[in-house]
């Protein structure tokens, strides 16, 4: 991706951890009846700012009333996903449970209350219990797992590994520390909020992406994606987010052969589904503005799943905002016009090699121009997540990974 002031790169870790501050953590059972998890995204000290977009017709959502800019909360101190449908949800309590304990939340008459934002997938019964659900113990796990990595762009996870029948049961750290990268490492896949996710017959799963802009402002996603609607181009097969990727994300990947296209006929597609995830900034947003980035990566959803938004998708995505970064102030140029770009460090003091980007930069540019190029980031990063999400995931009886139904797209090893 190239904008008028050069080229666009992932950050470090091509995930969300790629925005200062931020820490995820997942926590997964699976076996003796359970398959599902859930996934916390935790804020840097003092909250971050955030909206939320609800495009499905069948959410499980807690606390987006609150995101409105029309209400009291300015922060929010962590976001949950989470499988198990509306049971789900519980597992926001445990990590309120962390949160309060540690003095962080919304200061009130006695104490804190902690702002902690949800949404959940629809996986019941895919572990053969259906009751088999994420409880407040899930949310501990996921927070203990968040926090207790001293890599910023790593991850610990709970329990066994990605993918072993019987691992990762809440509670039990291994200590584990990851990082991303294309082909899908521990911090995409089957684990967390992903574990039991489908997409259009596939394996679903949790996938991330990000971007540095020629700015020096970082856009980064993660998506949870369990999805009724196809990630695949109907005529290649060629994951829809793929087409999205940065210069040599996806070079490993190319076209599937006819035969292996002709073949497909995905069996147990299920009836009730959705997406869910975060798309994160270091750029200063207000809540109005994170609703807008929210609203806008629905639209990197829908580029990379086909049909987005359905009766049976409860499909929502959260916006946060670290505030690392000062917010472009109003000037006397016209709305979103840019100036003379001349060769110096972005808002964030970073350099790409023989990139060409605007005057150092102290809040000051023409209204709009960083927020245009963020908007536009921001969708493009979600459906780069969504095609991670289904590359990193592992296959199961009745829903097969990609490479396992199209091992010929896999052209070389990432």
């Amino acid at each position: 991706m190239s904008g008028p002031d050069g080229p666009s790169l992932p950050g470090p870790a091509n995930s969300l951890q790629d925005v200062a501050g931020l820490r995820v953590g997942h926590a997964q059972r699976t076996g003796d009846g359970y398959l599902t998890g859930t996934t916390v995204v935790l804020a840097p000290p003092g909250g971050m700012v955030a909206g939320v977009d609800v495009r499905g017709a069948a959410p499980g959502t807690r606390e987006t009333e609150l995101l409105d800019p029309r209400n009291l909360v300015e922060r929010a101190h962590a976001i949950v996903l989470s499988g198990g449908s509306a049971y789900g949800l519980s597992a926001a309590c445990g990590v309120m449970d962390r949160l309060a304990d540690g003095g962080v939340g919304f200061p009130v008459e006695g104490g804190v209350v902690p702002i902690v934002p949800a949404a959940v997938i629809y996986d019941l019964g895919r572990g053969t219990r259906f009751r088999a659900t994420p409880d407040a113990a899930f949310g501990h796990a996921a927070y203990d797992a968040a926090t207790s990595s001293p890599d910023p762009l790593g991850q610990a996870f709970p329990g066994a590994g990605r993918g072993k029948e019987g691992g990762g049961a809440p509670g039990e750290s291994s200590g584990v520390a990851a990082r991303a990268n294309e082909g899908g490492s521990a911090l995409g896949g089957s684990i967390g909020a992903g574990t039991g996710a489908m997409a259009g017959g596939l394996a679903g799963g949790i996938g991330g992406a990000s971007v540095v802009l020629p700015s020096g402002v970082t856009v980064a996603a993660l998506a949870v994606v369990n999805a009724a609607g196809s990630v695949l181009d109907p005529g290649t097969g060629v994951l829809s987010g793929a087409r999205y990727g940065l210069p040599g994300e996806f070079d490993h990947l190319g076209e599937p052969s006819a035969e292996e296209v002709a073949a497909w006929r995905p069996a147990g597609v299920t009836s009730l589904n959705t997406t869910i995830g975060v798309v994160a900034t270091d750029l200063t947003l207000t809540k109005a503005q994170c609703g807008k980035l929210a609203g806008v990566a629905h639209d990197g959803l829908a580029r990379a799943i086909r049909p987005a938004h359905t009766m049976v998708d409860g499909d929502t995505v959260f916006a946060v905002s670290t505030c690392a970064l000062p917010p472009p102030q109003p000037g006397r140029t016209p709305y979103g016009s840019r100036p003379a770009a001349v060769n110096g460090p972005g808002p964030g003091g970073k350099f790409q090699d023989g990139a060409v980007r605007r005057a150092p930069w102290d809040g000051t540019a023409p209204e709009g121009v960083h927020l245009h190029d963020l908007l536009a980031a921001g969708a493009d990063v979600f459906s780069r997540a969504v095609a991670h999400a289904v590359l990193a995931a592992t296959g199961r009886a009745g829903a097969p990974a990609y490479l396992d139904v199209f091992p010929s797209a896999l052209r070389r090893t990432p």
